[in-house]
């Protein structure tokens, strides 16, 4: 359902692959989890997933779309959440939700079932009619789970999703995400908590310096390494690679 091909990517006036030749493959039914240090090129390969950077070379497909070539297309089938905030904060975030659901087609029951789900589980129903501009940090990011969950979307990217929530409304989005995978779904998230990874994730991949450098299930990644967790065998592995 989401499909990297040999894709690259190298900036302007830059003569070093911010991204290198990177081949991933997320089926669906997966929980993905993509780990690295800071810098790695984690945040150009997620831009370039949902369609903000085109990569140099290479292609990536979403559910059997290819995103450069149907770029609308493909996008229907994701939902995206980003690691920083940027939202029309003079809206409510009943009418930011909306705004989402009416560009995605979402009808107005399926959205008032959706939206009584969620925001009972991330505890947003007194804040719904409040401007988003009065939200906290871990509200903003709340209601951008919220508004990116809204379309139902058969591929959920995820860039740090964890950042700025509450212990309760964390483990509500791992609650969905375990939920969209059972139901033959895929999700792919970035994070550096490498405990969160550990627990939820089928499959890792760790990139460094543009390149993916081990995927697989922990236990394939481990292989000859000697490391009781995935902390230590990320240490371990992008070590090397300095």
């Amino acid at each position: 359902m989401l499909k990297l091909c040999s894709v690259s990517k190298k900036y302007a006036k830059s003569d070093t692959y911010a991204v290198n030749d990177v081949n991933i493959h997320v089926k669906g039914g997966e929980i993905y989890g993509f780990i690295g240090p800071n810098g790695a090129g984690k945040t150009t390969t997620i831009k370039m997933i949902i369609g903000v950077l085109s990569p140099t070379e290479g292609s990536i497909e979403i559910n059997g779309t290819d995103i450069a070539k149907n770029g609308n297309k493909a996008k229907k089938n994701i939902g995206y959440v980003s690691d920083s905030h940027v939202m029309y904060d003079m809206l409510t975030g009943k009418e930011y939700v909306n705004f989402l659901a009416d560009v995605y087609g979402v009808s107005a029951e399926d959205r008032q079932k959706r939206c009584e789900k969620l925001l009972e589980m991330f505890g947003m129903k007194d804040a719904f009619n409040s401007q988003i501009s009065t939200y906290s940090h871990g509200m903003k990011q709340k209601i951008n789970v919220i508004g990116a969950l809204i379309h139902e979307p058969p591929v959920w990217i995820l860039d740090e999703p964890m950042t700025g929530l509450d212990p309760q409304s964390a483990h509500a989005l791992k609650t969905l995400m375990k939920e969209h995978r059972d139901k033959g779904n895929v999700v792919f998230f970035s994070t550096h908590v490498l405990e969160v990874a550990e627990k939820l994730c089928d499959r890792v991949g760790i990139i460094s310096d543009g390149k993916l450098i081990k995927e697989g299930t922990l236990e394939e990644i481990a292989g000859s390494e000697k490391a009781s967790s995935l902390e230590d065998l990320f240490l371990a592995l992008t070590k090397k690679e300095k």
